[in-house]
C-alpha cells in the first residue's frame, strides 16, 4: 500500500493506493473507498532512488603548511514523479533559480492535478520533460544543481 498526501486547488487529500490490478486501482481518498479504472494498464515498478546533494566532508589542513578550504559538492538533486501521469505544465527552464518547495512541474495523475516541487534550492541544470509527456513513477523531471 502506498500513501500520498496531495493538495489540489488548496484542498488536502490523503490517498491510500491499496491495490493495482491491470487497469483497476483500489484506493481510499480521505476515508472513502474508490475503484478507479485507467485508460491503460499501470505497470508497477520499484521507485528509482532520488539523488540529493551530499555535503562534502571537511578537509584537514596539510601537516606541512597552509590551510585548505573544504570544497562544496557539485552533485545535483533530481526531482522525480511520485506516480505515473501526464505533464500538464513545466514552470522552469534551464538556468532558472529555484527554492525548496517551489512548484516546478504540474502533473495530472488519476484525474487529479499534482504540484511537483523542488526539494532543494539551486539552479535548474536540466528539464527532462515537456508539456504532454507521459511519465512513470520515479521518472526524473528536473535536475537542480
Amino acid at each position: 500500500m502506498k500513501n500520498y498526501k496531495l493538495k489540489i486547488n488548496g484542498t488536502d487529500y490523503n490517498v491510500d493506493i491499496n491495490e493495482v490490478e491491470g487497469q483497476e486501482i483500489k484506493l481510499n481518498v480521505n476515508g472513502t473507498d474508490y475503484v478507479v479504472t485507467v485508460d491503460q494498464e499501470v505497470k508497477q515498478q520499484k521507485p528509482k532512488p532520488v539523488a540529493r546533494p551530499v555535503a562534502a566532508a571537511p578537509q584537514v589542513a596539510p601537516a606541512a603548511g597552509g590551510v585548505q578550504k573544504a570544497n562544496a559538492p557539485v552533485a545535483g538533486a533530481k526531482v522525480t514523479t511520485p506516480l505515473p501521469g501526464t505533464i500538464l505544465d513545466v514552470f522552469v527552464n534551464v538556468g532558472d533559480a529555484v527554492k525548496a518547495g517551489q512548484t516546478v512541474v504540474l502533473l495530472e495523475a488519476m484525474k487529479m492535478e499534482n504540484n511537483i516541487e523542488a526539494d532543494t534550492d539551486g539552479t535548474v541544470k536540466e528539464v527532462k520533460v515537456r508539456k504532454g509527456d507521459s511519465v512513470l513513477e520515479g521518472d526524473v523531471l528536473v535536475v537542480i544543481g
